[in-house]
């Protein structure tokens, strides 16, 4: 799709019509992916969207990111590989075909495993992927032709070596504890997957009769129900109220189920908290967990008094009255407040705001459920990740979130990581009916081990961060050694949102260190997240949710990406603005009609990578200013700072080329300068593309005959030097223009009005850039001339332009009495605005009970109105 000569662009830049040709002829052509064997590999991996998922505006930053990150390696001559894929999401997709089951009248009971799993693969085959669709619209040049799937045959096995692996090295474990379970979607999830709400609830404070009758003793608890299931009642040891009844061996006789308990001793008891003593039910609370462990009660010997539908169901001790089975757990809750009541032991309830764990994807309250389940030992595994952290050996940026990082993985839990799904890579685990467990890769090397017993595979599969985690090295073909592998671990980049980096970072850099004894990625580039114009995290319930693809059709996905890029300010969150977004289609559409004057001025494409030969001071200043663009460019790409990088292009396209340096060459077309414009344009096409590749590639491809496409150009290698003096000569020029077009707005007076300026003694630089530029003086300036002597008397404003105040007189320009008078009023007017701005900020009671949006806006109009009054106040001193 190269051109072999200049083609008329539209005079309409529309981004629908290039960007569905430009994506198909990329991919098409394997240009994502060049064939170069003997360059420098780069390499980062996309956090694997869910199968079911769609493109939100999250998705929108962390890719627009890894996309300008790969386009510019690869526009630097790299061997560049981004890894794509999708990911099996275990529990997203099992309640998608389940839900769309229900809309049938169906269930998954109604069919084997297999059948169900196989209606899966249907669904993945008919709906799956509708993300990867929309990520072609976002430009994002990943390599399609190895596209990942974390459920596929080569996948499979790894992740299978890995749990076998890991059993064998006394890494993963089978263990009974407590886990948080869904009542929904009857299975574990992980901590990470528990969203705390607040919710008005009670505080239920109960009596517990003294098994010997000489009194009770207090407790209070938010789950009432859970009494069902109580093992004991602890007491501080520093409590001195309830020394003597500890060392009796006094016990409570539990009401309704009449079990006796022990009194026993923790530090968990808090002396100020209530009465003091707490009542315990190991196997329905996390912190009672350990408090039964510390009492000596062994986790298979606690109590469990519901089943997987949060349904109470008989405890081991038969104890749990009879009406009360098969009830749900909140109406046994009323049950027992009223058994309570109605026997004189409760003593008050209080209102209170509880903090209650809900199930992120079933949407319902977890309860802490004790039961079996294979677990990973991430305090071992979570070592080496530190010290890589801690060396140097992975860079986190911004380096700010390392102390979060280190806290986490310093104090990191056994990771669970079995799931009560259909969907997912099951466990390679047999049992024997002795109880022996055996964990192989094949059930045939299973059975090997077990010799003739009769063995059952374990239902439960693995959660689906667990096959994740070996992205970065598993996409590339490990196990099986491979030139792939070799060349393209460890990545050199991962970029991800903050909010994934335990779900997923982490335990990559676990997982990969651990099998491949290198870290999984160098730099770890954590961005923030992207929030509603008023800064609120945006979700469906609020109405403030915005669609990426619905910006996209309407400003095209270019200017998306750019404002993505240029908001993005390491690390911290991104706020929606709309009107950016718009402001960077302008962007485009200034950049289309100055590739549009080039054309009609014979520019066209420049056959050079190096700068052309130059002798006019204005080709040698553009020169110069590609050449500190370039180096700006690369330090923030160098440093990951996506906002300098975007802003770096932008005021250099905008304001140097388009702006000024068209400007300036205007009337004087010839070879040298002609040259040095193409040149320059194309500089900033490929300097642009990693941001804006439709609209690069599309003028790149109209300019004029190509080698090749825009998206395996070369990067700027200027290889010319800055001139200081045309440098100093330009930069004198566009500051009198600029300046005096600036005074002229402020001072009512017509843009075209022609003046005449004065100058006393200037400098020998000064005098010779006048001497020389008289063309460009008269017709950008607009200045008859410029007098080497002092101004006339009277009213006059002044102009600075490097080291020279030029003096304008304003005699019969404009009505200096009426146009001082219009100028003061309006700077009394955002004085007055200002000051009461200033004075609502200074107040506490406003800026700590208003709204933050309100705040913000007051903060706003203040500084608006204070740069508004400085103007006034310099156009006021213009007229003396």
């Amino acid at each position: 799709m190269t051109q072999d000569s200049a083609e008329m662009l539209d005079k309409t830049f529309d981004p629908a019509a290039i960007e569905a040709k430009w994506y198909a002829h990329w991919e098409t052509a394997g240009l994502f992916r060049p064939e170069r064997p003997d360059a420098t590999p780069f390499t980062i991996v996309n956090p694997p969207p869910n199968v079911t998922g769609s493109l939100h505006v999250g998705h929108a930053l962390d890719n627009t990111l890894q996309d300008v990150v790969i386009r510019y390696e690869r526009l630097r001559g790299k061997d560049a590989l981004w890894v794509v894929g999708t990911d099996h999401a275990g529990i997203a997709t099992q309640m998608v075909v389940e839900r769309q089951m229900e809309q049938r009248q169906d269930k998954r009971t109604n069919y084997t495993r297999e059948q169900f799993i196989e209606k899966v693969w249907e669904w993945k085959a008919e709906s799956g992927g509708t993300i990867t669709g929309q990520l072609r619209r976002l430009g994002c040049s990943m390599d399609w032709s190895r596209e990942q799937f974390t459920m596929d045959p080569h996948f499979t096995k790894a992740v299978v070596k890995v749990f076998v692996d890991l059993h064998q090295q006394g890494l993963i474990y089978r263990d009974k504890r407590l886990v948080n379970w869904d009542p929904r979607l009857k299975t574990a999830i992980s901590d990470l997957e528990v969203e705390t709400r607040e919710i008005d609830g009670k505080f239920w404070h109960f009596r517990y009769p003294l098994s010997d009758g000489s009194g009770h003793i207090s407790v209070a608890t938010t789950r009432p129900e859970t009494m069902l299931a109580d093992m004991a009642v602890a007491v501080n040891p520093s409590d001195e109220r309830y020394q003597a009844l500890v060392a009796r061996g006094a016990t409570v006789t539990l009401p309704i189920t009449g079990r006796e308990i022990p009194i026993v001793f923790d530090e968990h008891a808090d002396p100020e908290l209530g009465s003091g003593a707490v009542k315990i039910t190991p196997g329905h609370d996390f912190n009672d967990f350990e408090v039964g462990k510390r009492a000596g009660i062994k986790a298979a010997d606690m109590l469990n008094m519901l089943d997987a539908e949060a349904k109470v169901c008989q405890t081991s001790d038969g104890l749990i009255p009879a009406e009360f089975i098969g009830t749900d757990r909140f109406d046994a809750r009323k049950r027992v407040v009223e058994l309570m009541d109605a026997d004189g032991l409760l003593d008050k309830i209080e209102d209170r705001v509880i903090q209650t764990p809900y199930g992120d994807r079933g949407g319902v309250v977890i309860e802490p459920w004790l039961t079996d389940q294979w677990y990973v030992d991430a305090e071992t595994l979570a070592k080496a990740p530190l010290e890589a952290v801690r060396s140097g050996a992975i860079e986190i940026v911004p380096k700010t979130w390392e102390k979060t990082f280190f806290n986490w993985m310093e104090n990191i839990q056994p990771w669970c990581v079995s799931r009560q799904l259909w969907w997912g890579h099951r466990i390679p685990a047999w049992y024997a009916d002795d109880g022996s467990i055996y964990v192989a890769e094949t059930e045939e090397e299973a059975q090997s081990q077990a010799g003739n017993k009769a063995l059952k595979r374990d239902e439960d599969v693995l959660d689906t961060w667990f096959s994740s985690a070996l992205w970065p090295f598993a996409t590339l073909g490990w196990p099986d050694d491979n030139a792939l592998l070799s060349r393209h671990y460890p990545n050199d980049l991962l970029i991800s949102g903050f909010d994934i980096l335990f779900f997923w970072d982490a335990r990559m850099a676990m997982q990969g260190i651990h099998f491949m004894k290198e870290v999984p990625w160098k730099r770890l580039y954590l961005h923030g997240l992207v929030r509603a114009a008023d800064g609120q995290k945006m979700s469906k319930s609020k109405g403030n949710v915005v669609d990426p693809l619905g910006l996209i059709d309407q400003y095209g996905a270019d200017a998306l990406r750019f404002f993505m890029a240029a908001m993005e300010s390491q690390g911290r969150d991104v706020k929606m603005d709309e009107k950016r977004v718009e402001g960077y289609r302008n962007f485009a559409t200034k950049l289309w009609n100055a590739a549009r004057f080039c054309q009609a001025n014979g520019i066209g494409a420049s056959q050079s990578v190096t700068a052309p030969a130059a002798t006019a001071a204005v080709n040698r200043w553009i020169i110069g200013e590609v050449v500190e663009t370039v180096a700006a460019l690369d330090k923030a790409m160098a440093d990951l700072r996506f906002d300098a990088a975007a802003n770096t292009i932008y005021q250099f396209a905008w304001s140097q080329f388009c702006d000024w340096y068209i400007e300036l060459i205007k009337g004087q077309f010839d070879d040298e300068t002609k040259a040095v414009a193409g040149w320059v344009l194309d500089q900033i096409l490929v300097m642009l593309h990693p941001f804006m590749p439709f609209v690069t590639e599309e003028l790149w491809s109209k300019m004029g005959a190509r080698p090749y496409e825009l998206i395996v150009a070369k990067w700027p290698e200027p290889q010319a030097p800055i001139d200081a003096q045309a440098k100093a000569e330009v930069e004198w020029l566009i500051a009198l223009v600029g300046n005096l077009r600036a005074a002229k707005a402020e001072l009512g007076i017509a843009p075209g009005a022609r003046l005449t300026a004065y100058l006393a003694d200037p400098s020998e630089q000064t005098r010779s850039i006048i001497s020389h530029s008289g063309t460009v003086i008269d017709r950008l300036a607009r200045l008859d001339a410029i007098r080497f002597e002092p101004a006339p008397a009277g009213a006059a404003m002044q102009i600075s332009a490097g080291d020279a105040m030029l003096a304008i007189p304003l005699e019969g320009v404009i009505d200096l009495a009426s146009e001082k008078a219009r100028l003061e009023k309006a700077l009394a007017t955002s004085i007055k605005e200002r000051d009461s701005l200033g004075k609502r900020l200074e107040n506490p009671a406003f800026v700590e009970k208003a709204k933050p949006e309100a705040v913000d806006k007051a903060k706003a109009d203040h500084a608006a109105h204070s740069a508004e009054a400085e103007r006034l106040q310099a156009a006021l001193a213009r007229l003396g």
